[in-house]
């Protein structure tokens, strides 16, 4: 019987070029979120905020975020986007990617959302190769994948950040699945520490508590774009974070 080829990626901000190869030699492709692209923490002059502000604006804004001095991040955001519609300013900027994202995906995808993106646009540019999952199932080539999207809040404030709570109601609606795909990773120190960054990012105590209880045979995330470990077994578990695709470019393959 021949095999089944998944393309996973996580991370993509911005990146169309590389995502319309990114299901060459796959039966399938995986996203797990964050298409639009804010601010390139390594490339200043990269995203929405760049484009609305500049980019000693960009790297000032970088700066006081990478030291953990949100306050002071939030208070210079807030003084250059006084005068300005923040909302539509935004959403115009997330449609433009979002056309070009869309537009590259390869059919089939089934993708979830990142805590970067804005769920309620997807639906008008998610063409019909494109399945949108979260909290739900899908069967891929025989295995069943769950799928939870969005990420818990933080002092950064990313769009689509929701309650400890909700995130743990969306786990439990995938209840057992041979893939548990999310944009987070559980929270376990080493692969929520972000060595670029120097600093923990937010991983799920509820997704952690999945992984022990329901035993999937991998555990897929993306999130910390430069994490001290990038794989590790939980039990039975193999955790992976596929990797920071907006500036690898290469998707993880799955194959069974």
């Amino acid at each position: 019987m021949p095999g089944f080829r998944v393309h996973v990626v996580s991370d993509v901000h911005g990146n169309a070029k590389d995502l319309a190869r990114a299901g060459d030699g796959a039966d399938a492709v995986v996203c797990l979120g964050d298409l639009v692209l804010f601010l390139d923490y390594a490339d200043h002059a990269r995203g929405i905020f760049p484009d609305l502000f500049g980019k000693e604006n960009a790297t000032r804004l970088v700066e006081l975020r990478t030291a953990r001095r949100f306050e002071e991040a939030r208070t210079f955001g807030a003084s250059l986007w006084a005068g300005i519609d923040r909302g539509p300013a935004v959403e115009s900027a997330v449609r433009r990617q979002y056309a070009e994202l869309f537009a590259a995906f390869p059919a089939p995808t089934y993708a979830t959302y990142g805590n970067v993106d804005i769920p309620r646009l997807w639906p008008e540019y998610a063409g019909p190769g494109t399945t949108v999952l979260d909290g739900e199932r899908v069967e891929i080539g025989g295995r069943v994948f769950g799928f939870v999207g969005g990420g818990l809040r933080t002092p950064m404030r990313t769009p689509y950040e929701i309650s400890d709570e909700e995130y743990a109601a969306k786990i439990e609606a995938v209840g057992e699945v041979d893939v548990l795909c999310t944009h987070i990773p559980p929270e376990v120190p080493e692969l929520v520490y972000d060595t670029v960054a120097r600093r923990f990012e937010r991983g799920s105590r509820a997704l952690l508590d999945a992984i022990r209880r329901t035993r999937p045979r991998y555990s897929l995330f993306g999130h910390v774009h430069q994490p001290l470990v990038r794989r590790m077994r939980i039990g039975s578990t193999e955790c992976v974070n596929v990797g920071h695709f907006a500036s690898a470019g290469r998707p993880w393959a799955l194959e069974w």
